[in-house]
């Protein structure tokens, strides 16, 4: 390990901090939404946000790319607002890895919110509870196994990141260099033993995370079997 660099694994643990951190404020209401509305928008909605699950990583990377870029709409705005192009920065690896992972916090938090059901704010509403109120009360409390799989699987998911990492952020050390990308320049550099040792921690990183997300889903199964609140 001395020979290997922990700035990747640092840069990667942030980014997927980072990333989880702002995908679970955003993914909440907008899962939430789709759960709840009845609105013809709902398909081309969720169609939308499942798009990163069957886009190939490059074709994603690439129009993200563009839109970050001098000409594209996101690359003007930031640098009308003076914060100049985000590709190839660190921040910009954090836009893509908003997009790409989307997918993988909304829909633990649909499926949790319509498991639910429309009955608990119905109850919360009858003795005058505002929705607001009643939301972070009742349904948080209740969706809790699905916000702990949409953390968990939005943290791993960016964690792995490779194809979009790399359209957008390149593989700049110390920058924007991330354990996907390293492996990738180990291997180009035939330097298999130390692309087996990074290559070894991500399986067995992802094997414990899928081990969580069984228990998560297994604990959330009994508890509404037997009637009770998920904990």
């Amino acid at each position: 390990m001395s020979d290997i660099s922990l700035e990747p694994v640092r840069l990667s643990l942030e980014l997927a901090a980072i990333t989880t951190l702002v995908l679970i404020v955003l993914a909440t209401p907008l899962a939430w939404w789709i759960a709840r509305t009845k609105s013809p928008l709902r398909a081309p909605v969720t169609a939308l946000v499942t798009l990163p699950l069957v886009l190939p990583p490059s074709v994603l990377g690439f129009y993200i790319l563009v839109a970050l870029g001098p000409h594209g709409p996101l690359g003007q705005l930031t640098q009308s607002l003076g914060l100049g192009l985000l590709t190839f920065t660190f921040p910009g690896l954090v836009v893509g890895s908003i997009i790409y992972s989307l997918p993988f916090a909304v829909q633990p938090l649909q499926a949790a919110f319509e498991s639910i059901g429309p009955r608990p704010m119905e109850v919360a509403a009858t003795l005058g509870a505002r929705p607001l109120d009643a939301f972070f009360s009742v349904i948080v409390p209740l969706a809790r196994p699905g916000f702990f799989t949409a953390i968990v699987l939005t943290f791993a998911h960016t964690i792995g990141e490779f194809g979009v990492v790399l359209m957008i952020g390149g593989n700049i050390p110390g920058k924007t260099q991330v354990v996907s990308t390293e492996i990738y320049t180990f291997v180009e550099a035939m330097e298999y033993d130390k692309a087996h040792l990074l290559a070894g921690g991500m399986l067995v990183f992802s094997f414990a995370v899928l081990l969580v997300v069984a228990w998560l889903n297994r604990k959330g199964r009994a508890s509404a079997a037997a009637g009770e609140t998920p904990v």
